[in-house]
């Protein structure tokens, strides 16, 4: 029979191989379950009852995320940051986990908010085949977002009568009869219901009526600015809001340090 030193040597090298693996993973700075519940074998304390289950669950979504990555991240062009796909693709993910009985549709509108108004910045993913349904695309950001009709955001807020564009994770509600206005005359398009699920940066979307929806000026060269909604050019909307509808998955990426380090899904 194996020693219980030798036992315990062949758990503590297996324990640095983990935390090794983990670290391939970009952006993965923070100590998850994984790392959490190695740590507390390495230092002698006993392991939480759920401790295998969280590693499991940890690897699950690690891999999730890595595999989303490595089929869209050289599909996905340009971005703002090198990280906003993985942070999209592991809140996602995250969230999916934790709530699977909301995600009832495989699809996640992403939008890159670090590029301009002028530049394609939209998409439309099937996370299931793990395919472009459709993007790249021009998307509004909120008049309270920047200071320019054109150029790029740099003020966000989830504040009621900002008209600024919240950033982080959103699920689909039910599409509706959406009314505007655009140059002083109204309009009218298909609109999308999002309730934001990024605690203190866009749960007050629902309030704010934030919803995605068709606008007259988003064009395919140029998206004018909404009051904070990721509003696209309404043909689009018309095809894409009701397959996002009703369990589908928005998520909205600025980098934005503040927000960033402090989304529960992010992190």
């Amino acid at each position: 029979m194996r020693s219980p030193k030798y036992m315990q040597n062949v758990l503590i090298g297996a324990t640095a191989a983990l935390i090794a693996a983990a670290r391939f993973v970009p952006g993965n700075d923070a100590s998850g379950p994984v790392l959490t519940a190695a740590t507390s074998f390495v230092r002698g304390a006993k392991p939480a009852a759920d401790s295998a289950e969280d590693v499991r669950a940890a690897k699950g979504l690690i891999a999730q995320t890595r595999l989303a990555l490595s089929a869209l991240g050289s599909v996905v062009r340009p971005l703002s940051d090198s990280h906003a796909l993985e942070a999209a693709f592991k809140s996602y993910f995250t969230f999916k986990s934790t709530h699977p009985n909301e995600v009832k549709k495989p699809f996640l509108y992403f939008v890159d908010y670090g590029l301009p108004s002028t530049e394609p910045r939209g998409y439309v993913f099937d996370m299931n085949s793990l395919k472009v349904v459709d993007g790249p695309f021009t998307v509004a950001h909120g008049r309270g977002s920047a200071t320019s009709k054109s150029g790029i955001p740099t003020r966000f807020s989830n504040k009621l009568g900002s008209a600024a564009t919240s950033l982080g994770l959103y699920i689909a509600k039910a599409t509706y009869a959406f009314n505007g206005k655009a140059g002083g005359r109204p309009y009218r398009s298909i609109g999308l219901r999002l309730a934001g699920v990024s605690d203190g940066f866009n749960d007050n979307a629902l309030v704010r009526r934030v919803v995605a929806h068709g606008a007259p000026y988003v064009t395919p060269t140029k998206a004018g600015r909404s009051e904070g909604c990721p509003a696209m050019e309404p043909s689009r909307a018309k095809r894409l809001l009701p397959a996002l509808a009703d369990g589908g998955m928005v998520f909205l990426f600025a980098p934005d340090s503040s927000w960033l380090t402090r989304d529960r899904w992010v992190n």
